[in-house]
């Protein structure tokens, strides 16, 4: 049976434009680069960066997300970010890579109000993850009434984003993500929890979007480059994955080797993905930045209170992802 989803995923609103679909492929929550001396938004590189990853395969681009040190930015920087992203791709001819922006607060008004400013930026469907802050009042009740709350009013489609790490631990069970689902705005879930059972069953349930086939529409994302091929064993539809800001066309090469039907070569370049990704992970948003500093001469170094990476560990930074790096750069 065709969930709604299908319809919000590739069909706007009230725009000019149709909503630009969301394919199956490669996603990346993009970072966002500032000055190292005063820490204002490098704009010029925010947006060559979008340029870079769109050239290299992926299919979306998401800022504004945990990569995106979205809590360390203003309103109005969050904004102008989105903005120049979206400009960026169309500049470059990209019109066809649609623009995910992460606009989670803390009430579902704060939400709504930020996802309007999204919307306002270029913006064409949102990832949100769940409120946090008072952890022990956030029962499933009050999360369910959080996500049908913005659902109903939101201009976006909503993709969940189960990231526990990220939300005091609040990990939403795949009895519940369903449940949501069944609202025809909510189009999709980001699994950074690292669960491929659960994703597997969203994806079953959903009658989820594959390589193979378009389903209904939803969307099941892998949440970390680390499991792709898994991913694609479970029914996912794509990766959204922060290693794509350094290894994006590595991380593509593992989908269409898999699409292509050449298996075990996946599965062998699966495991560099893998090993070159726990580096970046292990390293958060410093390590990657770094990574894309050593291998691309851009990327600088996160807004305080993160710390930059010292010496020592740079350079263990690039002897250990030196492997991946070079099969980067041969693509």
């Amino acid at each position: 049976m065709p969930h709604p989803n299908g319809v919000s995923n590739g069909t706007g609103h009230a725009e000019t434009k149709p909503r630009t679909p969301l394919r199956p492929g490669i996603y990346a929550p993009t970072m966002t680069f500032f000055d190292p001396v005063t820490e204002d938004i490098d704009f010029p590189t925010v947006k060559k960066h979008a340029v870079r990853l769109a050239k290299d395969g992926l299919v979306g681009l998401i800022p504004m997300g945990s990569n995106g040190e979205a809590v360390h930015l203003n309103r109005a920087e969050r904004a102008a970010v989105t903005k120049a992203t979206r400009e960026a791709l169309d500049e470059a001819g990209y019109h066809d890579v649609p623009v995910i922006v992460g606009a989670s607060e803390q009430s579902v008004r704060g939400t709504l109000e930020l996802i309007r400013e999204a919307e306002a930026a270029g913006g064409e469907y949102t990832l949100l993850v769940p409120p946090s802050y008072f952890r022990g009042l956030i029962s499933e009740d009050a999360l369910y009434d959080y996500y049908i709350g913005v659902a109903d009013g939101s201009p976006l489609p909503i993709i969940l984003y189960n990231y526990p790490g990220a939300v005091a631990g609040i990990d939403m069970d795949s009895d519940f993500i369903i449940k949501i689902s069944q609202h025809p705005n909510i189009i999709g879930t980001k699994f950074t929890c690292g669960n491929t059972g659960k994703l597997t069953r969203v994806a079953l349930a959903m009658d989820a979007v594959t390589p193979k086939r378009r389903g209904s529409g939803y969307m099941a994302f892998g949440g970390m480059a680390d499991f792709t091929v898994q991913t694609l064993v479970s029914g996912g539809s794509g990766i959204i994955a922060g290693g794509a800001n350094v290894m994006p066309k590595t991380i593509v090469k593992v989908w269409s080797l898999w699409n292509e039907g050449k298996l075990e070569e996946a599965m062998e370049l699966q495991k560099l993905v893998s090993k070159g990704d726990w580096v970046l992970t292990k390293t958060a948003i410093p390590g990657t930045k770094s990574a894309i500093e050593q291998y691309f001469g851009y990327g600088g170094y996160p807004r305080r209170p993160l710390q930059r990476l010292p010496e020592d560990k740079t350079k263990a930074l690039g002897a250990n992802i030196a492997d991946i790096m070079k099969y980067e750069k041969s693509l």
